[in-house]
């Protein structure tokens, strides 16, 4: 079975220095049909106006990934980690029994655009962790690269979640197909472009949702970058 989450119906929010759209429910943005999807909890597509961000907040008992799309995203944590985030980039912190951090944006003319990612722990009150790597556009093209999974195979980040990030990047020929569980969950979400999934026609912002299917086909892309999780139901 495969659901459509248009772009259109996701939540929205416009602080003026952060405009954000929720795919599930996140801070004032509530709809009880949109809490999250098998274990992934939040996916949102921010933009961070140039000089702004958010300032030191805590987590706790959450993996968090970013995956910065333009721009940078200046990262600083109670851990003593601090790096810049850029295109190219995933960065996955594991709160734990707690953390601080901040996110910035310290560039003077420029947008950072990025997706922020929560996935719910499989273990709870562990030491709070960081890791990042960067994966090349060479290492998309044309397929699902693996960037986070629970046991770091293939160079990917380590998450403590029973789950996978795949990303890609498709364009005319292009296509990738994998083998699903039909007992877990799958989510596509489109980053930019166009393409379509199992036949399903997508847009910027869309996403599918995989639910008792035996393979994600991804193919007919126009430019596009897409995020794909294997999700515990």
């Amino acid at each position: 079975m495969i659901t459509l989450r248009k772009s259109c119906d996701r939540g929205y929010a416009d602080h003026g220095w952060l405009k954000s759209f929720h795919s599930f429910s996140f801070a004032d943005y509530y709809d009880p049909k949109h809490m999250g999807f098998g274990n992934l909890r939040v996916i949102n597509e921010d933009r961070i106006a140039p000089g702004t961000g958010f300032g030191t907040h805590s987590h706790r008992d959450m993996e968090i990934v970013s995956y910065v799309l333009e721009g940078a995203l200046a990262h600083k944590d109670s851990m003593g980690n601090g790096a810049s985030i850029v295109p190219g980039d995933v960065q996955r912190m594991s709160a734990g029994r707690g953390v601080m951090h901040s996110e910035f944006n310290h560039a003077p003319s420029q947008t950072t655009h990025f997706l922020q990612i929560w996935i719910m722990p499989s273990v709870q009150g562990i030491e709070p962790g960081y890791e990042q790597k960067h994966f090349d556009e060479a290492s998309k093209r044309g397929q699902l690269r693996l960037v986070a999974s629970n046991d770091g195979r293939e160079g990917s980040l380590v998450i403590h979640a029973d789950a996978a990030i795949y990303a890609g990047l498709f364009d005319g020929a292009e296509s990738a197909r994998i083998a699903v569980n039909p007992q877990r969950k799958a989510y596509v979400q489109v980053v930019r472009g166009k393409v379509q999934v199992n036949g399903q026609a997508l847009s910027p912002g869309d996403a599918a949702q995989l639910s008792q299917e035996e393979a994600l086909v991804i193919d007919h892309g126009e430019k596009a970058e897409v995020i794909v999780f294997d999700l515990a139901a």
